[in-house]
């Protein structure tokens, strides 16, 4: 979808959540390192888009992304993934892979520890190929 289509839902220094007119959410993570609480905060609304727009289905852009922290690492696995599918339908999360190798194995970390919750990632270099699965 051309960007002038999407809707800016949530930015802060950490990134940036857009409401796709096909019935995803778009997830663009900014460059470099980012303080937890801005991170904290731009996953929070994240949870609160996918229930107000519904679908589960966000692409993850990490691109650009730095690697999770330690402590951004717990968050994710132990609270905000647990809460973003029990509570706000988190069901698939297609992710253009980071050109930070620390980066991608940090969410490889993420994916391995929480694939029990009954969602999914899948891995892309193509944007196109990753909506189309969203979409699929």
């Amino acid at each position: 979808m051309p960007a002038t289509h999407r809707t800016v839902y949530f930015e802060n220094a950490a990134g940036r959540i857009w409401t796709e007119p096909a019935g995803y959410l778009r997830l663009d993570y900014h460059a470099g390192r980012r303080q937890e609480t801005d991170f904290r905060a731009l996953l929070t609304h994240l949870r609160q888009a996918m229930s107000r727009h519904g679908g589960g289905r966000v692409l993850i852009n990490q691109r650009q992304m730095a690697g999770f922290s330690p402590a951004e690492e717990r968050w994710m696995i132990g609270e905000w993934l647990p809460r973003a599918v029990q509570d706000n339908g988190y069901r698939s999360g297609a992710v253009l892979v980071a050109d930070d190798v620390f980066a991608r194995l940090a969410m490889s970390n993420v994916a391995m520890a929480t694939h029990h919750l009954g969602h999914e990632y899948r891995n892309f270099s193509d944007e196109g190929e990753a909506v189309a699965w969203l979409l699929a």
